[in-house]
């Protein structure tokens, strides 16, 4: 394979583009994210993977609001995933003036991938080393798509992505269930992080963020409710 990954446009003889696979490799080493389509909402969880005590935990931010009813999180690089982030807001701002409606989430994941497509095909740039995950409650009720460094994307009822992304897909293709409200799925999601992390999750490492119907606005779940899950004193 020596040189056929010098450049994002160049394909190797066995048809593969080995910079979008490194890509993806940094996204397997990034921080686990999970995200949820419940019953009564949508959940994101992830963990913040804080490694150094003197670090504020409240100032790291994993989970960011692109609309009033889209939510998303991400696992690799987070400089990449803040400008993805950043362009999705601007477009929902700039749907809702134009068009006097919410954007639904199916557009902004779309545009999104639009622009890491292209650079995986245009030279001089590289892949975005991030996958994203998005969840939204709109018109057509409640999504989670996944987005990966190609400009793929994948609609889930529930995903993981990040560190321990094989085990926690395990843990959900077993677990979880259509009917689960946005609470249980937290305490499913508590649980496979506890186990594929080995015990070392704490209430301060984790991030969450939920939408629930009827309500149509992101909250977060109190540090003393997830102390609990954990049973942390």
């Amino acid at each position: 394979m020596m040189g056929y990954d010098r450049a994002i446009t160049m394909f190797s003889p066995d048809g593969r583009l080995l910079q979008v696979e490194y890509a993806k490799k940094t996204v397997r080493l990034g921080n686990s994210a999970i995200g949820m389509v419940c019953k009564d909402g949508i959940l994101l969880v992830t963990d913040k993977r804080i490694v150094d005590k003197l670090v504020i935990p409240e100032a790291v931010e994993k989970i960011w609001q692109l609309d009033d009813h889209i939510i998303s999180t991400a696992a690799g690089i987070l400089s990449d995933a803040r400008v993805l982030v950043e362009r999705a807001q601007i477009k929902a701002q700039q749907h809702k003036v134009t068009y006097d409606s919410p954007i639904d989430t199916l557009s902004v994941v779309k545009d999104m991938c639009s622009l890491k497509q292209i650079c995986t095909q245009s030279g001089g740039l590289r892949p975005f080393g991030v996958s994203l995950l998005v969840a939204g409650i709109d018109e057509e009720g409640k999504k989670l798509f996944e987005t990966d460094p190609t400009g793929v994307y994948y609609q889930f009822k529930a995903t993981a992505i990040g560190e321990g992304e094989v085990e926690i897909d395990e843990i959900l293709h077993k677990e979880y269930k259509d009917h689960l409200t946005v609470e249980e799925g937290l305490a499913l999601a508590v649980r496979a992080l506890k186990k594929v992390l080995n015990n070392k999750l704490t209430a301060d490492r984790l991030d969450t963020a939920y939408i629930l119907e009827g309500d149509v606005k992101m909250q977060k779940f109190s540090r003393e409710k997830i102390k609990k899950l954990l049973k942390e004193k």
